[in-house]
């Protein structure tokens, strides 16, 4: 498909921006020697505007195929594409834990051939298919620890969340919870927790830390993972905000605001945008509600195409929704039939998302979920599809209604 659709011609205008955007920038700085700097280009010194992981693979690839070249977009589409085609083995062993064989069989099917997945595997030069083939991962391991005795397990699910918090730091919405349903559970079954807890957030902290310290040595203080909070909050909340995000406002794409970032340093100017979207939400808290809520339906019936647009309806939009539908009903009904584990897919799709709802949503930040939604519409389908076949066979065919012949 990335042949056929000519995927790896990315646009070569705004000097390549399209290609990896501010992940594409960094990784351009890596390989010509400047380091984890530059995001929108120009001289802005280090940054930590993104978290490093895909930045680092995109530097990579950059020094071995050249910078933004074709032989360079090949590479990392064919390495998303591969990420997104193993995401297919922990589906198949969280839908066989949780739902049984032959969802699991369907779910694996499900993912493999559904194009929209294919989409952002040969289409988006970002960490969009590396996100989901580790959540995935860590929702696996998480059904599997509540079981699981020994310490292997715990080390191997605080590696795995701090290798995911540096590929994308929105996963840690569902670490909260997913903790404590591993700890309720063992606790149900009278398994000890607290050794495994402990070593489990020490391979966590280990994992992130030479960042950690990265950043406070670069910046001269403390900065977790990535310091572009202010911006992201602000291009979803301010004076022109109906629910989407603004996108004017961003750097790349506003000569002035460029200007500012270069100016103040990116932590004094993602500072200063969160002053001024604070300051908005604190004058227009009922609005700020509103648009809250139209972001909570957007991200999972689909972001509105802009009001210029002839068509009175997208169809992406309506398949978009009906997935959602379809997962949530899914949710419902595991969780209604006691299924193990359900609660673990009704914490992801709670929890998960939040951060989106108070920002901006877009299409590819529910894709990270889409693995586990995947395995819900397979459930739903199959499981109404049985009843129906039930049903039918509890009525008798008219013959046998009429009895033998005389």
């Amino acid at each position: 498909m990335i042949g056929v659709f000519r995927e790896y011609r990315t646009r070569a205008g705004e000097d390549h921006f399209s290609f990896g955007w501010e992940m594409g920038r960094v990784a351009r700085s890596i390989a010509l020697g400047q380091g984890f700097s530059n995001p929108y280009g120009g001289e802005t010194g280090p940054t930590a505007w993104e978290p490093p992981l895909y930045p680092y693979l995109m530097a990579g690839v950059f020094k071995l195929f050249g910078i933004y070249s074709n032989a360079s977009a090949w590479m990392l589409l064919g390495i998303n594409s591969l990420l997104a085609a193993l995401t297919t083995i922990p589906i198949f062993f969280i839908a066989q834990r949780t739902f049984g064989d032959r969802v699991a069989r369907w779910s694996a099917v499900g993912w493999a051939l559904n194009p929209y997945i294919w989409y952002w595997s040969i289409h988006w030069i970002w960490d969009t298919t590396f996100t989901p083939l580790v959540l995935s991962l860590v929702f696996w391991l998480a059904l599997e620890l509540q079981e699981w005795s020994g310490l292997r397990g715990w080390i191997a699910f605080g590696i795995l969340w701090g290798v995911g918090a540096l590929a994308n730091p929105s996963m840690l919405a569902f670490l909260p919870f997913c903790g404590l349903w591993i700890w309720r559970r063992r606790f149900k079954k009278g398994l000890p927790s607290f050794a495994g807890i402990a070593i489990s957030s020490v391979m966590f902290f280990l994992i992130l830390s030479p960042w950690v310290v990265r950043n406070y040595e670069v910046f001269g203080r403390f900065v977790f993972l990535r310091d572009d909070f202010g911006l992201q909050f602000r291009l979803g909340n301010n004076k022109m905000a109906e629910g989407m995000l603004v996108a004017t406002l961003q750097p790349n794409l506003n000569k002035l605001e460029f200007e500012k970032f270069q100016r103040m340093g990116e932590l004094a100017y993602s500072a200063e945008c969160k002053k001024s979207a604070f300051e908005w939400v604190r004058e227009n808290p009922g609005h700020f509600a509103v648009i809250s809520l139209r972001r909570l339906f957007y991200y999972w019936n689909g972001v509105p195409k802009p009001t210029s647009s002839r068509a009175p309806w997208d169809f992406r939009n309506s398949l978009f929704l009906a997935w959602s539908v379809l997962a949530i009903w899914g949710v419902f009904r595991g969780v209604g039939q006691k299924v193990r584990g359900a609660w673990l897919f009704a914490g992801l799709m709670l929890t998960y998302p939040t951060t989106y709802y108070f920002v901006f949503p877009h299409a590819r930040y529910r894709h990270p979920i889409e693995p586990e939604l995947v395995i819900l519409v397979a459930f739903l389908l199959l499981e109404t599809g049985k009843r129906a076949t039930l049903k039918v066979a509890a009525f008798p065919s008219h013959a046998e209604q009429r009895g033998p012949l005389h």
